[in-house]
Formats: C-alpha cells, sequence, structure tokens
C-alpha cells in the first residue's frame, strides 16, 4: 500500500507545539492500528544538533543508532513507543552537503545544479526513503520553523511538489497557529491565524487542518470565522487548548473528530476499531495527571536550568516514574553556577545532577554531589552528574590533593575523570562523542543489579571522558563501588554508595529510554528512595 503522508507546519510564532500535535496525531494513528512513523524537519545549517547550547535550542536527543538530534525526536519516541533513528531527522546541512558531494562527483555533469529541483529533490527523496524503508501506512514530517522564514522555504516548496506527486489523497498538511485571548478584551483573536495561513497559501500550500494553540477551548464563532477566512472547514479547525499534560492532547484530537476527517481525506472507509489500545493508553495518560496529594520534591542543579527545554527527558523521566510511583514530581531548577547556600538542598526529598559540559558550573556540582552524600540525600546523577560525584568523593573522603576531570582542568594533579582513549586525536567537536547505545554489564549483588534486575542492559550515551581506572581500587576501599562498566571493562558505567540512602551516578543516558507508561528503572528507584521518609 502507497505510504500516506501527513505534513505539519508551524505560523505565528515557534513554540507552539508542533512537536506535540504530530506526535498525537502520530498516537492516533498507531491507536488505530496503523504503521506510523515521524520526521523532523529542521531548516538550521547544523549538520545535526550535537554543536548547539541546549539554552538556545533545548535538549539535545540522542538516538539508538548515535544520532544527535532535535528534542521533538524524543517527544515522538515517548508518545509512540518506538526507537527512531537519526535518518528521521532532516537539515538543512545534511540536504546541502548530499547535492554539493553529488555535484563535486560530477553526478550533475552538464547541469547548472539549482535549490529547484535538485535541492527538493533531495529533500523528498529523503522522505519517501524512510517511508518505503519502514513500510510505513503513514508517515508525519513536522517542518521546523516558522513560515515565512527564508531558511524553511526550499522544504516547504519540497511538501508542495509532493503533495501534487502524490495525488490529492496522498497528503495531509495540517497548520498550527494561534488564537491568542487579550485580556483586556476578552475575546479570541484570529487575525495571526488569518495572516499565517496567507503567507502559507502565497507559496502554495493550503492547509486542510489547523490546529490552534489557545488558553481556553476555542469558541465556535472563533472557529467559524477562522474556517470563513482561511478556506478551511470549521470542523477541521481544531482546538489545541492548555491541558495538564501532553498526553493528553490525543484525546481532545480524537474528540474533535481528526481521525475520521484524516480517513476521509486519504480515501479510507472507516476507521480500525482500537478500543483497546484507547483503554491501554488513557489509563497511562491519566497516570500521568494524578497523584496531586503524594508530591515528591527534586531538585535538579544543573548547568542549562534558564530553560526547562534543556533537560526535557529528564522531565519526563522523572514524571514518569512518579506516575508508576503514584506521585507527583515538582522540580525545582537550581543553577549549579549561582548556588552558594547548599543548605536550602535540605528541604528536597531528591537530589538529581544532569549531563552537561565544560568548567562552568562545575564546582557547584561537585559541592551538589557532597552535600547529597554527607546529608544522606538520594541523589542520581546522569553522566556529567556521575562524573562530578566520582570528584567529589575523591576530594572528600580520598582527601585527594587537585582532583578534577580532565576536561575542566587539564593538568589536574589527580584526574579522576580523563579523555577517553580514542578521543586523543579527535579535532571536530560534531558528531564526534560517544554516542548510542552500547551495552553494560552490571556487577552481582549490587545495588545496580537490583535496579535493573538482569546483569545486562543496553544504554544510551554522550561523552568524550570517563572515569579514569587507576583510581578505583582507592575508591572501592573507602566504600563507592563501580557496579557496571562496558567495553569489557574498559569504562565504568555505574556508581554506588551501598550504605548510602540511595546514591547512584550513571555514565549513560536513561531519560532517553524512559516511556510514559514504561518509566526507566533508575529514576523508579531515584523516586522510591526519595519518597521514603
Amino acid at each position: 500500500m502507497q505510504t500516506k503522508y501527513i505534513f505539519v507546519t508551524g505560523g505565528v510564532m515557534s513554540g507552539l507545539g508542533k512537536g506535540v500535535t504530530t506526535s498525537s496525531i502520530a498516537k492516533l494513528l498507531q491507536l488505530s492500528n496503523q504503521k506510523v512513523s515521524c520526521v523532523k524537519i529542521d531548516p538550521y545549517l547544523n549538520y545535526d544538533a550535537g554543536t548547539m547550547n541546549p539554552i538556545a535550542h533545548g535538549e539535545v536527543f540522542v538516538t539508538e543508532d548515535g544520532g544527535e538530534c532535535d528534542m521533538d525526536i524524543g517527544n515522538y519516541e515517548r508518545f509512540l513507543n518506538q526507537d527512531i533513528p537519526k535518518s528521521h531527522n532532516i537539515t538543512t546541512a545534511q540536504v546541502y552537503s548530499s547535492v554539493i558531494e553529488a555535484e563535486r562527483k560530477g553526478k550533475y555533469l552538464g547541469v547548472c545544479v539549482q535549490i529547484i529541483p535538485h535541492i527538493t529533490d533531495e529533500i523528498k527523496k529523503r522522505i519517501r526513503k524512510i517511508a518505503e524503508d519502514g513500510k510505513l501506512d503513514f508517515l508525519i514530517v513536522e517542518c521546523g520553523g516558522t513560515v515565512g522564514d527564508i531558511e524553511s522555504l526550499p522544504f516547504l516548496e519540497a511538501l508542495r511538489q509532493m503533495k501534487v506527486e502524490e495525488g490529492p489523497q496522498g497528503v495531509i498538511f495540517v497548520h498550527v497557529t494561534l488564537a491568542p485571548s487579550l485580556d483586556v478584551v476578552g475575546e479570541q483573536k484570529t487575525k495571526p491565524t488569518q495572516h499565517s495561513v496567507q503567507e502559507l497559501r502565497r507559496i502554495g500550500i493550503q492547509p486542510d487542518f489547523l490546529a490552534v494553540r489557545c488558553t481556553l477551548p476555542l469558541e465556535e464563532k472563533t472557529k467559524t470565522k477562522i474556517g470563513m477566512f482561511t478556506n478551511v472547514s470549521i470542523k477541521d479547525v481544531l482546538s489545541c487548548h492548555d491541558v495538564k499534560s501532553i498526553f493528553e492532547v490525543p484525546q481532545i484530537l480524537y474528540d474533535q473528530g481528526i481521525m475520521d476527517s484524516i480517513f476521509v481525506k486519504f480515501g479510507k472507509v472507516g476507521m480500525v476499531n482500537a478500543s483497546a489500545n484507547w483503554d491501554k493508553w488513557n489509563k497511562i495518560a491519566q497516570s500521568m495527571v494524578n497523584h496531586e496529594d503524594q508530591q515528591v520534591k527534586i531538585a535538579m542543579v544543573g548547568k542549562y536550568v534558564k530553560l526547562a527545554d534543556s533537560y526535557v527527558s529528564v522531565n519526563h523521566a522523572l514524571k514518569h516514574a512518579g506516575a508508576q510511583m503514584e506521585k507527583s514530581i515538582d522540580i525545582d531548577w537550581i543553577d549549579s553556577e549561582s548556588i552558594t547556600d547548599y543548605t536550602i538542598l535540605s528541604k528536597y526529598d531528591g537530589i538529581l545532577v544532569p549531563g552537561g559540559f565544560g568548567t562552568r558550573g562545575s564546582e557547584g556540582i561537585i559541592q551538589t554531589a557532597n552535600y547529597a552524600r554527607e546529608k544522606n540525600i538520594p541523589y542520581l546523577g546522569i553522566c556529567f552528574g556521575f562524573q562530578l560525584a566520582a570528584i567529589a568523593f575523591g576530594r572528600n573522603v580520598l582527601n585527594l590533593e587537585d582532583v578534577n576531570s580532565a576536561e575542566i582542568k587539564t593538568d589536574a594533579k589527580n584526574p579522576v575523570v580523563d579523555l577517553l582513549p580514542e578521543q586523543k586525536n579527535v579535532s571536530d567537536m560534531g558528531g564526534s562523542l560517544r554516542l548510542g547505545a552500547n551495552e553494560i554489564t552490571i556487577k552481582e549483588n549490587t545495588n545496580a543489579q537490583k535496579i535493573y534486575n538482569t546483569t545486562t542492559i543496553s544504554k544510551r550515551h554522550r561523552h568524550r571522558y570517563e572515569i579514569n581506572k587507576k583510581y578505583i581500587p582507592e575508591f572501592e576501599k573507602n566504600g563507592l563501588i563501580f557496579s557496571a562498566e562496558s567495553d569489557r571493562g574498559k569504562r565504568m558505567e555505574i556508581l554506588e554508595i551501598p550504605s548510602h540512602k540511595f546514591y547512584l551516578g550513571v555514565q549513560f543516558h536513561p531519560e532517553f529510554n524512559s516511556r510514559p507508561g514504561f518509566p526507566e528503572e533508575s529514576f523508579v528507584a531515584f523516586i522510591k528512595a526519595a519518597s521514603e521518609k
């Protein structure tokens, strides 16, 4: 069967929730027993998200196959509960690099290489290859940026061409816009949506659906006005109002008849009965918004706390674990660069240090890790938080002189954390870290084995530095053990302090494996320990 395509575009402003809209539509199709996947197009000139500061663009999400991708890929994985490969994140740099490489090899010999058709053909080829390789019923493609941006024009043109090439029942466009409510007037305003659709139509794309972001449910008179001025059927003007959890959005869209409309537009008669699937999903969605009376307070001490999206997967993983434990998770983000009074951490049930890089804020994290150890507060350190917990132990328990990471201080007398050997001759920063899933062996009779209930796991990584093995005997003699390793014992993956209430550091990124209804085990153990008074 020919794959059907749904293209999701955005208007008015960024941050309206194209990723959640894309994920929600994909989830509805999956619940209808369709084979579906998602693609994120990012029009920026970076080859991938790997070298971007999380404060500028949000979290860098790591895929099983080692892709450093836009954080919306994480949204797709959490909604669909399936792994998304790095090929599903298409950027301008990837497309142009392929075309330029082909030109240099003479594949366009005698031809003037242009945006149309060569760049647009490459975009279409990548999208169709994903659909063909996955033998998909539906592929949902989210085009990043906002309509009107210069950098997204070649992608929108490629999507417009696909609508023509695939036929009237091969492609649907969903446009995400905004209907703000002004406090002074008190009514929902339609002009931003009208102008956004006009801009989209100007480049040859007529949306089939409008997903309109609003604070309160979209009023009928607002829907009518939007439909009239945008040439979209009123029933296909969808209210995407604020909800407690993003996992409620599929139900909101379903209740407005989006699935019936999608199947009719694609020429499919009737929907598949998926009531059993719906029951499972709704149970998961509801678990994410209850338990307000059972609150666990977590301090997340990190470097990029100015933007909550910097740690979006960690935030979700905590909430997944809380839902399973029937707890509500209250997260306070604390800047590791500005913290000076560590006694404020005593009011929290648990302390989590997420990943990061570089010198800035590292001393605050080291002090935080030590405070959690001294005060017996449950601690979970991820990647950077794992490495700096080892440094804190080296300084304050082993009393070693000038203990640090070679990343932070290149000439440290005791580099407890050192550069990976294979990184010593690496000059490029992009795509050169230890990336993706690696198999990890857990030692028997350790807390790690109890947490994972196995001796072998596979987890995703993103790091350039590792624990210096020469210090391990002294660590373990003084009460901190390394309970898991990888690459035949070359790399330490988990540290723990067995005498502590809960003290765990992991070199990998467990947050990328956590899904609603299927929380990652280390987060569950952390929240369980934090819940015990």
